[in-house]
């Protein structure tokens, strides 16, 4: 058995006006106390796997590389002792521009990183500055050039659309930019005002200038066709890739695979359980320091959800539902549990059904959350 590996690293130098993720801005004091704490947690994990292996690797955040290089190379040793990481796993970094340098990239590959993964954004800089990003578009490049002038073989970028002072002509721009660089991997999200977050006290006093509902739906429509016609395949809603350059870590999570979670905020799904670690830091760092588990929550997805669950994470992919692969999983056909849902949202035009599978259509895609509702429980 082979299994992914996730580790939070909850720092970042500035939290963007739209984030809602579990980080926190600055908390340098806590660099060195957390990474022993990650790192006792994860020899602690290191047992569960006796029998198996670690293929993916996932270093996410926050923003992993405003860490020390000491503590990124201090966390890549544990890993390794603690886990049998095999010699063809995909081990990914996420980073920001304006966060690396020589030393923290020599450390990262050391460790054996092989893909970085560059919180771009945009390449406009009234954009970037709107955002609350803390680089600029003339940064970004750099960084690109950066990581592959270091000799990573894997890079992927992240944009958004939907952003304030954004306009489809800018986001169009932006595209190009991205996919004229040396990269196999662009990830596309529309912004989303999140309760708690800077942009949503903006959005209630009535100051956040967002692009109208015609120029996003132009920024979303411009992503899925242009993207595509450049060599980047859809593979998954948010996710464009070149042949053989899909996230096979973030695979895992659409196709309903086992995955351990380490770190702050954390969630791992084991053994058919769903565990969620404290979010709090010095929380995280205290509990086990002390010797007690991290683990704040945890659940097992009775029947219904489970395979609601995994309809609909499946439905993200450009594969879709496999009918053999969920009755392997669940010992029922998808036709005699979801018949009726099915055609009806294919009637409707958001899905497409073959002999054995289920996919989205291209409405579908765009209108995903109506297709994933009606597959919830009642």
């Amino acid at each position: 058995m082979s299994i992914g590996l996730y580790v939070h690293i909850p720092f970042c130098i500035k939290k963007c006006l739209y984030c809602d993720f579990p980080s926190v801005a600055g908390g340098e004091e806590l660099y060195a106390a957390y990474t022993a704490a990650l790192c006792r947690e994860i020899a602690g994990k290191g047992g569960l796997l006796s029998a198996g292996a670690v293929d993916t690797v996932y270093i996410g955040g926050g923003t992993p590389t405003v860490l020390p290089a000491d503590c990124l190379a201090a966390i890549g040793r544990c890993l390794r002792a603690s886990f049998t990481v095999t010699e063809d796993a995909e081990f990914t970094v996420e980073s920001n521009p304006g966060t690396l340098d020589g030393e923290k990239l020599a450390a990262l590959r050391a460790i054996g990183v092989n893909r970085v993964s560059l919180g771009v954004q945009a390449f406009d800089d009234a954009v970037l500055a709107a955002a609350g990003r803390i680089h600029t578009a003339a940064q970004a490049l750099e960084a690109v050039a950066a990581v592959r002038a270091a000799g990573f073989g894997r890079v992927s970028v992240d944009l958004m659309y939907g952003l304030p002072g954004q306009t489809a002509a800018s986001f169009r721009a932006g595209l190009e930019r991205a996919a004229a660089l040396p990269v196999g991997h662009i990830s596309v999200y529309g912004l989303k005002v999140e309760e708690g977050t800077p942009f949503a006290g903006l959005a209630a006093a009535g100051r956040l200038a967002l692009p109208d509902e015609d120029e996003e739906e132009a920024m979303y429509d411009l992503a899925t066709s242009w993207l595509p016609a450049r060599g980047f395949a859809r593979y998954e809603i948010s996710n464009y890739a070149r042949p053989g350059d899909e996230c096979r870590h973030n695979l895992k999570y659409w196709r309903y695979e086992p995955y351990i979670g380490v770190g702050a905020a954390a969630h791992s799904f084991w053994q058919e359980e769903r565990l969620a670690n404290t979010a709090d830091v010095r929380d995280y760092i205290g509990r086990v320091t002390a010797g007690e588990t991290p683990v704040a929550s945890c659940e097992r997805p009775d029947g219904a959800v489970a395979m609601a669950e995994y309809v609909f994470l499946a439905l993200r992919t450009a594969a879709g539902v496999s009918y053999a692969d969920f009755a392997a999983s669940f010992g029922r056909g998808f036709p005699e549990r979801y018949g009726a849902i099915a055609a009806e949202l294919s009637r409707r035009g958001l899905v497409a059904a073959g002999q054995d599978y289920l996919r989205l259509t291209a409405k579908g895609q765009k209108y995903g959350n109506i297709v994933f509702a009606a597959f919830l429980p009642g």
